[in-house]
């Protein structure tokens, strides 16, 4: 705050990466405020953060504890009234702690059973769950159990492919239309999925990321787009490798056999994903 001040006062402040460029107009009367700063010290500040933080945080306390403040006429007692509510604090944070996975656990069945799942819905939900611990696997189990449960009844949709995938946090953009069927955005979620695969241990999560990478595969392949040697290659060489990696031989023999039946394979590429 010092060295503000002599900037002030000289009216020179230098740009961060602009050198000769001077972010105070040398017009600007800065006396004032260049005096203010000068004046702060310890003691100002000191009294400045008591009476901005520290007595706010006491109005948040019990009366026996917010009392106390009413007397910190000295370094010692102001000490002894802090410890008071830092120590309420660490008694009560538990508790808060408690009330607080209590209400989220009634309140996620509750809203998606009333609301159902989208994939801007299911962004928000793990954004603000990701702010507690073990609140977002408890988020995703019931949100599997909420798509499963939808899924046996009306069917499964691209709606809840897309869901599944931001539920596994791998979601490519929210900003696509369920509705829009791009073979290239199909095989772009599917290979992102795949890469999680191949680089994490067996896991159930895993098994669910390869199911979700297939059906990608799958939607690719009902696309419009989707008619181009490049396309229907890379996509039924990625289901042959899928199939390989859970022991399921000869899906992935038939896969490989529609790429070799293909009319000029030889010529198919990678480059249709970015």
């Amino acid at each position: 705050m010092h060295t503000l001040s002599v900037w002030l006062t000289n009216a020179q402040c230098k740009h961060y990466f602009v050198s000769n460029c001077n972010l105070i107009h040398n017009s600007v009367s800065m006396e004032m405020i260049s005096n203010l700063l000068k004046s702060a010290d310890k003691k100002w500040l000191s009294t400045w953060f008591v009476n901005n933080y520290i007595q706010k945080c006491f109005k948040l306390c019990p009366d026996y504890i917010s009392r106390l403040f009413n007397d910190v006429s000295s370094n010692a007692k102001l000490q002894n009234v802090v410890s008071a509510v830092v120590n309420w604090r660490l008694n009560t944070a538990l508790n808060d702690t408690w009330d607080v996975f209590q209400t989220a656990e009634l309140f996620i069945p509750y809203y998606l059973s009333t609301y159902s799942l989208t994939v801007r819905s299911c962004v928000c939900w793990i954004t603000e769950l990701e702010k507690t611990h073990n609140l977002p696997s408890y988020f995703t189990a019931v949100a599997f159990l909420h798509v499963a449960s939808e899924i046996l009844r009306g069917g499964f949709s691209a709606k809840w492919l897309d869901v599944l995938e931001t539920i596994a946090g791998q979601c490519v953009s929210i900003h696509h239309h369920p509705s829009q069927c791009s073979s290239e955005l199909s095989l772009s979620k599917a290979t992102k999925l795949m890469k999680v695969v191949a680089n994490s241990s067996h896991s159930t999560m895993q098994l669910i990321e390869s199911e979700l990478s297939k059906a990608y595969l799958y939607r690719a392949l009902r696309c419009k787009d989707s008619d181009s040697d490049s396309i229907y290659c890379l996509t039924n060489v990625y289901l042959a490798v899928l199939y390989y990696t859970t022991g399921q031989y000869q899906t992935a023999i038939d896969h490989c056999t529609l790429v070799m039946r293909s009319q000029d394979h030889s010529q198919c590429s990678s480059h249709v994903v970015h």
